[in-house]
């Protein structure tokens, strides 16, 4: 959810005559690379990929930014990313790993962030109407059951459970990547765990200065960063920080409007409008096949993260040692596991 500086082969049983056996689904190849960049007959091609998607909304119709990487018919994978608010490019690590894994992957910045238009509207800064616009993205990359994964991390974990129940008859599979399917337990975990791992002091301040509506004050976010964020969002000094990440968070190009309407002010609990959003009880309507990820250090609680997917019909949980950025603190388990589990959609 962190917006300022703030994603196996599988056993299958089937019945055959009456008898119930064991078979293993053996993940199918990679295409060929000469598959995967053969693009040019694509209608993106000329772009680089690169397009702005018309959405329509009850308040009017605008524009988004999307830009695919790869060809690979049989598995479009669509990026969503947190905040809400922030932008695609956190996301640039997955560079590194999904070609060479035969992903065909968009990434996607959610209207009213990054290079999407940003219409001055609060009504349309709600679950439901994002959920709308993943849908015309959807149909705008030509992706369908037989082809179409989300992976949605943070804000976008929310996002992409919100599409799954309102759309799962289009989807192939879901990644939940560092998201809880409650904020009112996140915000327990927020309260019960990771608060207390503060200095009391530094808590105190940090309290005030939110309780008091000051949190542009330097000593919020100088307190944070040493003592949260580098030890929960993303395990590394903030000085190493990859650039993609820093210029996602950055005020600059992130809509903090949009942050606190949803998320609220706070850096260390959530409320805003989302503030008693909670489809735990609804996770087993989810039928598709589902991967959640957690991270040993995140501000999401890994225990939690592992009933939820058990409580997902056809749910896998891929646990890490990172933070909330486990595709940069724990890039070895984080995509090797993920690797794993589009491989078999693939």
């Amino acid at each position: 959810m962190h917006g300022r500086s703030t994603l196996i082969a599988a056993i299958w049983i089937s019945l055959l005559g009456g008898c119930q056996q064991r078979t293993e689904e053996r993940p199918s190849r990679a295409p060929a690379a000469a598959d995967y960049l053969q693009v040019a007959r694509l209608p993106d091609a000329w772009s680089g990929g690169a397009r702005l998607v018309p959405v329509h909304t009850p308040k009017g119709d605008f524009r988004v930014w999307v830009k695919r990487t790869g060809n690979n018919p049989k598995l479009k994978l669509l990026l969503l990313h947190g905040g809400p608010g922030a932008t695609h490019d956190y996301f640039e690590a997955f560079d590194s790993f999904l070609p060479a894994a035969g992903v065909e992957y968009y990434y996607y910045d959610q209207l009213g962030s990054g290079r999407s238009d940003r219409p001055d509207d609060d009504d349309l800064w709600t679950t439901a109407r994002f959920v709308e616009e993943v849908e015309q993205v959807r149909q705008a990359i030509g992706a369908d059951k037989s082809n179409f994964c989300l992976l949605g991390h943070s804000w976008g974990g929310i996002l992409a459970m919100e599409y799954a129940l309102a759309h799962q008859d289009e989807l192939k599979c879901l990644v939940i990547s560092n998201m809880m399917a409650s904020i009112p337990a996140y915000n327990e975990y927020a309260g019960t765990v990771l608060k207390p791992q503060m200095a009391p002091a530094k808590l105190a301040l940090i309290e005030q200065l939110e309780k008091s509506g000051k949190t542009d004050d330097p000593r919020y976010m100088g307190t944070l960063m040493p003592e949260f964020y580098e030890k929960h969002i993303l395990r590394r000094p903030a000085a190493e920080w990859p650039e993609p990440v820093t210029y996602s968070f950055d005020p600059a190009h992130m809509n903090q409007h949009i942050y606190v309407l949803m998320q609220g002010p706070s850096e260390m609990s959530a409320s805003g409008r989302l503030e008693r959003w909670d489809r735990f009880a609804d996770l087993k309507r989810i039928t598709v096949p589902a991967l959640v990820i957690s991270g040993k250090y995140d501000t999401m609680d890994p225990a939690y993260l592992a009933r939820m997917s058990k409580e997902l019909p056809k749910g896998e949980l891929l646990a890490t040692n990172g933070g909330h950025m486990a595709f940069y603190d724990d890039q070895p388990a984080y995509f090797a596991g993920l690797t794993k589990f589009l491989a078999k959609f693939r």
